[in-house]
């Protein structure tokens, strides 16, 4: 059985959470394994639509796993909050794991996010201010709470306090900020996670077993390659890492076991916050593509900035992610187009970039070079099997495909699962 992994090939809001959907129906473990819930997936099946930000897509299916893995920092009032959304919807958690060494966000790395944001003025990075990258600071600093904490309650508590009053003279001393009621929001925190508490579990092993076992895991990354940490438009990134090279570590199982890596990808590109974006339209088109495809983020509602598709970007996601199939979304977007431009390099003054430039300095200041492709004037959101598509569609999938030189595994002609080819 496979152990697949899921990744966003762009910046992010690919249409990851709609493929895992598809995939957790034949998958019996669905893994989380890096980001936060600044990350959203939604989701669209016959129990109704789902906007899951901490919750594995697999959560759905009531055989299949969902495990919140290491590599998470978790927000415990959301995934509380998130976790009571869905029962009332008649979805139950139960198969819900968490792991015991994922970090937890509190109140006082919300504080900070929104504190050093603020200072940093026209150099902001666009955080979404949910506090993922202190909460992984504390982490690489070795002075995070983690959900294993949660089960020594006095213990937790104490030290959850005894963290904010250093992170309350750090804000007073450097920016002059004074907190109102960080004390209590805490607390209710620290009681979230106590709620959490029959969710924990040794998820590196649980993992572990079912490959040994021959089950079908998936992988879901967050977010995209293009906002890696190390790989990404740094220093307008993510603070995790969301290449599929990271899915063991995420976990706790080593790379020999994962065998498929699936990259997601727009029929055009998206972009949400700041940082160098090619392919970005300013003009009707970009706002057409921003309306037909309702491109404003799950989780903070943002605009996102629209552009035509970065093959370049895409290209560069399948090496670092080797990926061994790719998954178009959106391409029904594209419904009403006459013609389609794909960038397939860039351009600084004399100087001809075919592959993604090493250097941040670069790639900022690159124009994109276009090929034009004829468009299918045509709604495709009925086909079900390749040959039904358009010829021009199928071109341009074709093409896709062969600049990225990764075959195509799926296809998404519309938001419902059943909207899905199969290649």
């Amino acid at each position: 059985m496979p152990v697949r992994v899921i990744v966003g090939s762009q910046w992010g809001d690919e249409g990851k959470g709609k493929v895992v959907d598809l995939l957790a129906a034949e998958a019996d473990v669905v893994v989380r394994f890096q980001g936060g819930n600044n990350a959203g997936h939604t989701i669209e099946n016959v129990r109704g639509k789902f906007a899951l930000h901490l919750v594995p897509s697999g959560i759905c299916n009531p055989c299949t796993m969902a495990v919140i893995g290491n590599g998470v920092v978790v927000d415990p009032a959301v995934l509380r909050s998130e976790i009571d959304e869905l029962e009332g919807k008649g979805v139950s958690a139960a198969n819900l794991r968490i792991s015991g060494s994922a970090h937890l966000i509190m109140p006082y790395h919300l504080m900070l996010d929104g504190v050093v944001e603020a200072a940093l003025g026209k150099d902001q990075i666009g955080t979404t201010k949910r506090g993922i990258g202190p909460a992984y600071s504390d982490k690489a600093e070795r002075v995070g709470v983690r959900m294993q904490d949660a089960m020594d309650p006095e213990g937790f508590r104490a030290k959850v306090h005894r963290i904010m009053e250093g992170k309350l003279n750090l804000v007073r001393r450097v920016y002059g900020h004074e907190p109102v009621g960080l004390r209590e929001e805490c607390d209710r925190y620290v009681d979230a996670a106590l709620g959490l508490r029959p969710y924990v579990d040794d998820t590196s092993l649980l993992v572990w077993q079912a490959i040994r076992q021959g089950k079908s895991v998936l992988f879901e990354g967050a977010q995209g390659t293009m906002l890696d940490l190390d790989h990404g438009t740094y220093p307008f990134v993510t603070s995790s890492n969301p290449l599929a090279a990271y899915a063991g570590v995420g976990v706790g199982i080593g790379p020999t076991y994962i065998n498929e890596v699936w990259g997601i990808c727009k029929a055009y590109t998206t972009r949400v916050g700041e940082g160098p974006f090619p392919t970005e339209l300013f003009d009707e088109v970009g706002d057409k593509l921003r309306e037909i495809g309702r491109e404003f983020g799950t989780t903070t509602g943002r605009s996102r900035r629209c552009g035509w598709l970065d093959l370049v970007a895409l290209r560069y996601a399948a090496r670092l992610n080797g990926l061994t199939g790719l998954a178009v979304t959106k391409l029904d977007v594209l419904n009403d187009f006459e013609e389609i431009r794909v960038c397939c390099s860039y351009r600084l003054g004399d100087t001809l970039y075919p592959e993604l430039p090493p250097y941040q300095a670069v790639f900022s200041r690159v124009e994109p070079v276009y090929e034009t492709l004829a468009g299918w004037n045509e709604d495709i959101s009925e086909a079900r099997t390749f040959p039904e598509l358009p010829a021009a569609a199928q071109a341009y999938l074709t093409f896709i495909s062969s600049f990225a030189e990764v075959p195509l595994a799926l296809v998404s002609v519309g938001p419902r699962r059943d909207q899905t080819i199969r290649v």
